[in-house]
């Protein structure tokens, strides 16, 4: 679940208001963007993933919030922890040929009439 959107790193650039498919966050002129429904985040992590300035943290658990504090998390680097996985961001590598979904077309397929 979304649970901070980093006032110390945030650029304000509403990428995580247009890529989210349910709608968590409002845009706020001139501020970063406010998490308004929160209950509606689907752990999906685009906003994360498309965020250039690794200012959102999605945490893991779907359900629960979780309290977190802003400057401990960029402190241990977790800010942007997903993107930089993914390879997404300048000077990053992409780690594409470590996705392993392909493979599910390899299993056999139960028999249909």
């Amino acid at each position: 679940m979304i649970e901070l959107v980093s006032h110390k790193l945030c650029i304000n650039c509403n990428l995580c208001v247009q890529v989210c498919p349910t709608n968590v966050f409002d845009a706020v002129p001139d501020e970063p963007p406010a998490i308004a429904r929160k209950e509606d985040c689907q752990t999906c992590f685009m906003c994360e993933a498309y965020c250039p300035a690794d200012a959102l943290y999605v945490a893991p658990e779907s359900h629960t919030e979780i309290p977190v504090n802003e400057d401990e998390l960029i402190a241990s680097g977790i800010m942007g922890e997903y993107r930089r996985i993914l390879g997404w961001g300048y000077g990053r590598k992409n780690n594409s040929e470590q996705d392993t979904a392909h493979k599910l077309r390899q299993l056999p397929r139960p028999y249909q009439s």
